[in-house]
């Protein structure tokens, strides 16, 4: 079921359901972050809330047909459906293979975060 607004008329309440739901879609780059609150149809595809939120207006790099999406920070399938106050979340792609850096890292006696001790 879609939002209820109940509205008075004359002593008589109207029941008007809607579609819509109201989502966050969230990019970030080093430099710069944003979060669109939009209100969208909640039979859509996650990938077309992002087109409809204008978000790659403001970071053209975006790949919408490739970039790796989430809710809240778990990777969702293309076939999620989208729920009210859902928080989609655009991902950069990694610029190095955490696996490879650790090897690397491992190689010349490094660690990746704080010492530890034994």
């Amino acid at each position: 079921m879609g939002n209820v607004t109940l509205t008075e008329l004359n002593d008589e309440v109207e029941v008007v359901v809607t579609n819509t739901i109201c989502i966050e879609v969230a990019y970030a780059t080093p430099e710069k972050q944003l979060i669109f609150v939009i209100d969208i149809d909640k039979s859509i595809s996650a990938r077309d809330a992002i087109n409809q939120s204008r978000i790659i207006d403001e970071f053209p790099e975006i790949d919408i047909d490739t970039v790796k999406i989430g809710v809240f920070g778990k990777l969702i399938p293309d076939s999620y459906q989208l729920q009210e106050k859902d928080r989609i979340e655009i991902y950069r792609p990694l610029l190095a293979d955490p696996k490879e850096v650790r090897r690397r890292l491992a190689a010349e006696g490094k660690t990746m975060g704080k010492k530890r001790r034994v």
